[in-house]
């Protein structure tokens, strides 16, 4: 069983920057594949940014390629999604996802009924 904890979320004007967190407890952090996803009110969850068990290999949302970067520190047991030139379309509450095991696929990456574990998640607002 994997606990998950994001934070960072906040309010922020459009341009700024935030770096979300979430923190894992449980079994062993490293050997999960991570994914952060996102809700916007009325709309359905939709993939952000992933990274990969083995070898930390990155996959990114075209809508935030070149501004959100996803890192993990397996001793902390955290990833970080930092999210830099914020737009209002990027409100949303953002959840991160756990699996136990490494991604078949690109297109695998993007599932949400792929992964096992799920935070509360931290919500996230910009204004124009």
């Amino acid at each position: 069983q994997v606990q998950l904890v994001e934070s960072g979320g906040g309010l922020v004007q459009a341009g700024g920057s935030l770096r979300l967190s979430c923190a894992a407890s449980g079994r062993t952090f490293s050997s999960y594949s991570m994914g952060w996803f996102r809700q916007a009110p009325g709309k359905e969850r939709e993939f952000v940014a992933t990274i990969s068990w083995i070898g930390g290999s990155t996959y990114y949302a075209d809508s935030v390629k070149g501004r959100f970067t996803l890192s993990r520190d397996n001793a902390k047991n955290t990833v970080y999604l930092q999210m830099n030139d914020l737009k209002p379309e990027d409100t949303a509450v953002y959840y991160c996802g756990a699996v136990d095991r490494d991604y078949s696929s690109d297109y695998e990456r993007t599932q949400g009924r792929v992964y096992e574990y799920w935070g509360q998640g931290t919500q996230v607002t910009v204004s124009s």
